[in-house]
């Protein structure tokens, strides 16, 4: 008897609902979030393990590599497809949404989700340190500004560089301004040392991968963008055209018709928001500034028709197009001649 379990992943607990080939529920139980005892209780149902679902999460990376690890067969689930599924259901529970990724996972209408090496899951982790450390920063900044713009103290235009001085140079004769000052100003200037370190770990990391020096080659294309499509895509053969990588990275119109009504509405924003968020900034610096290429040329011709914000999206989309082309064969950007088959 052939089985199936749907996995349905919380912190400390996972339910657990097994279906027979038939569609009817073998077992249900809660078992702890682990994949050895996971494994463990698997292994003592008594049929043929046909596979294993989960929804893609937080745990679900390190949950799919413990049970493969044990030789399960386990798939990754697409969490908008599983949410849009589950949403028929009128109950919601832990146990009905178990059921619900077995009954997905035995019809097979599920789109599955590349689970990522565990070098490429560690790049990602450095990248959203850093992130987080700048966002703390930036937040520490705007809230200086706010502070003192209660007393009709403008900051104003000014560098990272002098944003200290000037702030004391603003609360300056002000007792209770300058205690309120300090210990953020403090806090900002410990930040802005993680960040640097941050900034020497990310170049020196990007640096010494040849995968990623090779995209660096186009402009625009830093270290963080670079180490964020690499991690990112992670295996660049699991897609067979370089065309797929767009609509992956939820770069491409969405679509909704029915009968007569077919509208093509904003961004699918499927995917990864990161490199998203990334190839945007990318497409906007290659716009803006750096050397002339033919697809900075390409985008400007879409800027004249569509206006700057559509053509910074289709080149963020063929960023992503070209990166994938150049990782698969193995090449450098070309500034002049477009590589015809990967736009």
């Amino acid at each position: 008897m052939r089985l199936f379990v749907g996995l349905d992943v919380s912190l400390e607990k996972t339910a657990v609902c097994v279906l027979n080939e038939h569609g009817r529920i073998v077992k249900e139980a809660e078992v702890a979030s682990e994949p050895e005892a996971l494994a463990r209780w698997i292994a003592t149902q008594p049929g043929s393990i046909a596979a294993v679902g989960l929804e893609a999460g937080p745990l679900s990376q390190w949950l799919h590599r413990g049970l493969s690890t044990a030789g399960l067969d386990v798939v990754l689930m697409e969490t908008r497809q599983v949410k849009g599924a589950l949403k028929a259901m009128p109950i919601k529970t832990d146990r009905r949404d178990a059921e619900g990724i077995a009954r997905l996972l035995h019809l097979g209408w599920f789109r599955p989700v590349h689970c990522k090496s565990v070098s490429a899951q560690e790049v990602r982790a450095l990248l959203s340190a850093r992130k987080a450390v700048q966002q703390s920063m930036i937040s520490l900044e705007m809230s200086l500004r706010g502070l003192l713009r209660n007393f009709g103290l403008k900051v104003g235009a000014i560098s990272r560089g002098r944003f200290e001085c000037r702030i004391r140079e603003l609360a300056a004769g002000n007792a209770m301004l300058e205690a309120a000052t300090e210990p953020m100003l403090r806090g900002r200037a410990a930040l802005r040392r993680e960040l640097a370190e941050f900034e020497r770990r990310v170049r020196g990391l990007a640096q010494g991968d040849e995968v990623c020096r090779r995209l660096m080659s186009m402009p625009g294309i830093g270290a963080v963008v670079a180490l964020t499509f690499r991690s990112a895509v992670d295996d660049p053969a699991r897609f067979t055209s370089s065309r797929k990588v767009g609509p992956w990275a939820g770069l491409t119109p969405s679509r909704n018709q029915s009968g007569e009504r077919d509208v093509s509405g904003h961004i699918t924003k499927a995917g990864d928001a990161n490199l998203r968020r990334a190839l945007c900034q990318a497409a906007t610096v290659m716009m803006n500034r750096g050397p002339s290429t033919w697809l900075r040329t390409w985008a400007v011709q879409v800027a004249r028709r569509r206006g700057r914000k559509c053509a910074m999206v289709a080149l963020a989309r063929r960023i992503a197009v070209v990166l994938h082309r150049m990782w698969r064969d193995g090449t450098v950007f070309q500034a002049e001649a477009p590589i015809s088959h990967a736009a």
